[in-house]
């Protein structure tokens, strides 16, 4: 079992930054791919950021230039951090994990809350 805790959501200015993190805790982690998805009210869940076990990143476009996700293998963290932030980027975001087992299990944490408001 994996338990996902998020940090580092809150209110900034449009052109601000915030970097959030999301710690992985549970015994025989066998964690692969790290991620992060967001879901604004009356909108679908969608795809942020993520970063491979091995260390290739994808990136959904509306971020590219604006935010970089990284991980921590060793402290089972992954961050975002998020730049020039705009009004869009409000939502709910939430830290993904998947296992290395086949079939590989999914994870998600409670989610924490970006607002981006002059």
């Amino acid at each position: 079992q994996v338990q996902l805790v998020e940090s580092g959501g809150g209110l900034v200015q449009p052109g601000g930054s915030l970097r959030l993190s999301c710690v992985a805790f549970g015994s025989r982690l066998d964690i692969s791919t790290m991620g992060w998805y967001r879901q604004a009210k009356g909108n679908r869940l969608e795809l942020v950021a993520t970063i491979s076990g091995g260390g290739n990143i994808n990136y959904a476009d509306s971020v590219k230039g604006r935010f970089t996700i990284s991980r921590d293998n060793a402290k089972n963290t992954v961050y975002l951090q998020m730049n020039m932030l705009i009004p869009q980027d409000t939502s709910l975001y939430t830290c993904n994990v998947q296992t290395y087992s086949r079939p590989p299990v999914n994870y998600w944490g409670q989610g924490t809350q970006v607002t981006v408001s002059s």
